[in-house]
């Protein structure tokens, strides 16, 4: 069985998958506050990236918001669909709308990330 998703503050969740992978994604949340996505910009497999490190960018026709990796690693997989399919990010954050996967350097890391119920109150306390 996974282990359970954890949540970056800046809106990126991260799960643990089988084989030592971190599969990441943007939250239901982000997705709702960016609105009308336009543009996703994926990073290259292979690239090294430190927590906090920008990912890559999503585009909305409100702003441009970056996606910051939420543990340090390498990019293994990227999912080259989502940009020409930006409607799954609304329909399936969790699932099909995954953004990466990287190989932790560190899968300590994940322990300093948000659990559900802190995330949703880092949700809460944001201005609406």
């Amino acid at each position: 069985m996974a282990a359970a998703m954890k949540f970056a503050k800046s809106h990126e969740w991260a799960r643990p998958e089988e084989g030592g992978l971190v599969t990441v994604g943007i939250s239901s949340y982000a997705v709702e506050a960016l609105t009308d996505l336009v543009f996703m910009q994926l990073p290259d497999v292979g690239r090294r990236v430190k927590a906090g490190e920008s990912l890559g960018e999503i585009e909305s026709v409100k702003a441009v918001s970056d996606i910051y990796a939420p543990v340090s690693g390498e990019v293994v997989e990227v999912n080259t669909a989502l940009p020409s399919a930006l409607e799954t990010l609304g329909r399936d954050p969790y699932g099909a709308g995954w953004i990466v996967r990287l190989r932790p350097d560190d899968p300590a890391e994940m322990s300093a990330l948000l659990d559900q119920a802190a995330y949703d109150a880092v949700v809460k306390s944001q201005p609406h």
